[in-house]
């Protein structure tokens, strides 16, 4: 019984989200409410921890809304300043096939910037730029978020896998019993993490070499005048070559260097071999790939931001260097905050609005401003303002419009992150229980057995899509996981990489990066229909990556 009520909010977002097609308004409201109500009723959760939790919920809601709101400011303003049409041009130059654009975009530029920045800001990037490059929005948003996949792993500088897992592994300040062989004599696991970092990338090298090919395959086949799986397929030499050169790359330097720079120079290396090969037509078929015409596209496909020319746009044109100036600067900030070396990042975290211990109950948080990805949006888009001689009227066209746009968004944030809060909360209760996220992996541990490589990544992907956040899933799931390694006698290195892998996957489905991304194209209300294009990509790279685990488990 515990299980089924544990379910309860997956079934309930699945139920109203994707099989009956509610807005994620109407689909994260009722799920609220039955969450909050189960949790009191069965698990015996106290009233003031539901509302800690709700609070808890609003404050990162409210960060995940600051990220949305600089993509949306960013995109307008590029699109005000004739920057968007100077880049679109650009990527023309490079090849006009849609098959390439989107491997190019989504697949090496995302992967840089979720590298630099993680906290969803890849398909808040790459999907606008696809939308501004003539993508229907739905094909935009859906294959950002499964592009979005094998970076994640190395997300925001490694992120996922040196907090996520390193505090997952620990109870309180300590390090937990079952991971104490790992420790080294500073105290941390930094060899452990590398070990981690490195099988991830030798498994990630077959599974995630695949993700371009998928990419156009569902690119053709959901949004081609002729819906073909092998208009897509055709360009499978060019993919593949796309595929890994981003993972050999990755595999290289999780080995030597660790787990903090594998998505950035993964992205890059990639980005400088992929590009000047597409622009000689290496490996790409000679039949060019295009969308069928506007005026032919389904409804569900257009998002209310379009790249049509803007009446207020700048008349001048813009060089291709100062057309790129703000993307580039977006991606040599994130990564100058990012990195432990340099001071700014101590700086920029040392400022933070919250609430410590909420109504009394321990649960504790807060946001960074000047951290957050959201700031550095707005930061370059000031300074966008004077590269580009943007003037004062442009600029309020930009925030006014900016600001509208993430209205919808916000009462959506504000249902579901609180959801999800309670939902990893209720491990405080009356009841004896444990929370619900790790009563159902309990439950998932006893049925699997010696079989649990392939659950493993199933159960990493559960917990990005009910906690919206890879790091979040491997500190709620890596202790968990390496117990039940113990167990069975499979090697921990291989089940916990198995779980960041997992936690790579969920992030295609999760409900708050699917409504932050949906929001940056317009498509506030359609995340059922976005959630139904990327859960079998997801399904795809949890299910492979399990195989390969129990092969490896076995060998």
């Amino acid at each position: 019984m515990s299980t089924f009520v544990a379910l309860t909010p997956i079934i309930a977002v699945m139920l109203f989200l994707v099989v009956l097609k509610m807005t994620a308004v109407k689909a994260m409201t009722i799920s609220l409410l039955a969450t909050a109500l189960l949790a009191v009723v069965y698990w015996q959760v106290p009233l003031i921890i539901i509302a800690a939790s709700t609070i808890e919920g609003i404050i990162i809601g409210l960060s995940i809304l600051y990220i949305v709101f600089g993509a949306i400011l960013l995109l307008n303003t590029l699109k005000l300043s004739g920057a968007i049409d100077t880049i679109r041009t650009s990527f023309m130059g490079v090849s006009a096939d849609r098959r390439v654009q989107v491997i190019i975009i989504a697949w090496l530029f995302g992967a840089f910037i979720e590298g630099a920045a993680g906290f969803g800001t890849p398909a808040a990037i790459a999907a606008p730029l696809l939308v501004a490059l003539g993508f229907p929005a739905l094909a935009a948003v859906s294959l950002a978020l499964i592009a979005d996949s094998s970076p994640v792993s190395f997300g925001a500088v490694g992120t996922p896998t040196i907090v996520g897992v390193d505090q997952g592994l620990r109870e309180g300040t300590a390090v937990s019993s079952i991971a104490q062989p790992y420790v080294d004599a500073s105290g941390g696991m930094r060899d452990f993490l590398q070990d981690i970092a490195s099988q991830i990338m030798q498994i990630d090298i077959f599974v995630g070499s695949l993700m371009p090919l998928i990419i156009v395959a569902i690119l053709t086949r959901f949004f081609g005048a002729n819906r073909s799986w092998k208009e897509g397929l055709a360009i499978w030499k060019f993919a593949l070559f796309a595929g890994f050169s981003f993972t050999v790359p990755a595999l290289i330097v999780a080995t030597y260097l660790g787990p903090e720079f594998p998505s950035i120079f993964g992205g890059l290396i990639g980005l400088a071999i992929v590009v000047p090969a597409a622009k000689r037509g290496f490996l790409i078929p000679k039949e060019t790939w295009q969308f069928p015409e506007e005026k032919d596209w389904l409804d569900s496909w257009i998002g209310s931001i379009t790249a049509k020319a803007d009446e207020a746009q700048s008349k001048a044109k813009l060089s291709l260097v100062r057309a790129w100036v703000p993307y580039l600067l977006v991606g040599l900030i994130l990564v100058l905050t990012r990195l432990e070396a340099l001071p700014f990042r101590e700086i920029l975290q040392n400022i933070s609005v919250g609430w410590t211990d909420i109504l009394g109950t321990g649960i504790s948080e807060e946001l960074e401003p000047f951290y957050i990805p959201g700031f550095v949006f707005i930061l370059v888009v000031i300074i966008t303002a004077f590269v580009h001689k943007m003037n004062v009227k442009q600029m309020k066209l930009s925030f006014g419009r900016s600001g509208k746009a993430v209205v919808g968004t916000a009462i959506t944030l504000f249902t579901a992150v609180p959801m999800v809060r309670i939902f990893i909360n209720s491990g405080e209760n009356g009841s004896g229980l444990e929370s619900m996220p790790v009563e159902l992996a309990n439950t998932a541990s006893q049925l699997m057995g010696s079989g649990w490589p392939i659950m493993a990544p199933i159960i990493g992907a559960l917990g990005s899509f009910i906690s919206g956040s890879a790091t979040f899933s491997n500190m709620m799931f890596s202790l968990f996981q390496t117990s039940v390694a113990d167990q069975i006698g499979a090697d921990p290195t291989l089940i916990l990489s198995l779980q960041v892998m997992g936690s790579n996957a969920g992030n295609m489905i999760c409900v708050l990066n699917v409504v932050a991304a949906a929001a940056v194209v317009g498509l506030v209300g359609k995340e059922g229909t976005i959630i139904r294009m990327t859960i079998l990509p997801m399904l795809y790279y949890s299910l492979f990556a399990g195989l390969i685990g129990l092969l490896l488990s076995i060998i």
